[in-house]
């Protein structure tokens, strides 16, 4: 599998606050299954997106390889 750069934590957090319901953010990491799932229930009516927002600002969400979001100055 090709390795990629680590995901963006400001990108990841701008599309799970303005596209959370539809799992953009999860597409973005490379969690295309529960992104998909978030598609489909609007991001579980909202819930699941809220828990994503909050991991993504405590620096606990990774991408789908495990490594951690890049905070870039």
């Amino acid at each position: 599998m090709q390795q990629d750069e680590p995901k963006d934590w400001a990108k990841t957090l701008q599309l799970c606050v303005y596209l959370g319901g539809f799992g953009a953010h999860r597409f973005y990491t490379g969690h295309h299954l529960i992104a998909i799932l978030q598609l489909i229930t609007l991001g579980g009516c909202f819930i699941w997106a809220i828990i994503d927002m909050i991991k993504i600002i405590n620096g606990t969400y990774r991408d789908a390889q495990g490594r951690p979001l890049q905070k870039r100055n």
